[in-house]
């Protein structure tokens, strides 16, 4: 099995890798695309130079890969995919060959983490627009809608959402999954050390916070942009 995790950024996407990640038969892939999305568009992002070097650039070698024989003699491969990566230039085509699960987060909080790591992020850095869009393309190409589940969900109960995921994929639920080893996985990307510091020092899905995210202004505008995107796959939440 190939499962392919569409999040964007700052959205519990790491946890969730690490999750899958602890499972006895499963292989993980972080961010494939990042070094051919960042040849393409040729933005600055922090830590290009190490993701072009560890990474592929050539976007149809990567999808190849996705579809190809799973690392480490595993059963499933879990690939961790940021959905602002599959720029139109990039074939969607192999996305119907794998099961796609879809991660969402309430855009409030992502815009606040995201600008702890990264300040002001546009439209187009978060994922929102092009999550909606693959998953509609994933509905139009497949005729069934993909399992969508919100991070809040997972959260609150980590063991009742990842049995009702695995339940929909057709994947035996391991308790396995809900707690991993402090210090990252094996497979982390280039980039961990900008980004992952707080997964790092986990060992299993955190507690939801109670505290209402505080936006600027320019912040609150973009958390506009993104709801809409947010509540129509939210619709969807297992």
């Amino acid at each position: 099995m190939r499962i392919a995790m569409w999040s964007g950024p700052r959205n519990l996407s790491t946890a969730m890798m690490y999750s899958f990640g602890a499972r006895d038969d499963c292989a993980v892939w972080d961010e494939p695309f990042y070094a051919a999305y960042l040849t393409q568009t040729g933005l600055d992002h922090p830590m290009r130079e190490e993701i072009l070097t560890a990474g592929e650039p050539d976007a149809k070698v990567v999808a190849a890969r996705c579809l190809g024989d799973i690392p480490d003699g595993k059963t499933v491969f879990y690939q961790k995919h940021m959905t602002h990566h599959m720029v139109p230039a990039f074939d969607r085509e192999w996305m119907n060959h794998v099961t796609n699960i879809f991660l969402i987060r309430d855009p409030a909080k992502v815009i606040a983490s995201y600008n702890a790591k990264r300040e002001n992020p546009m439209l187009d850095d978060i994922g929102f627009k092009q999550q909606a869009e693959i998953f509609d393309q994933i509905i139009k190409e497949t005729g069934e809608i993909p399992v969508v589940v919100d991070s809040d969900d997972i959260l609150l109960d980590p063991e009742t959402v990842l049995r009702k995921i695995c339940e929909r994929i057709g994947l035996k639920f391991q308790a396995t999954m809900l707690d991993w080893p402090k210090g990252g996985h094996k497979d982390d990307g280039a980039w961990a050390s900008h980004w992952y510091k707080s997964v790092w020092e986990s060992d299993g899905f955190a507690k939801p916070t109670a505290s209402t995210s505080v936006l600027s202004d320019e912040g609150s505008a973009l958390c506009e942009q993104a709801l809409p995107y947010y509540e129509k796959l939210r619709e969807h939440r297992i």
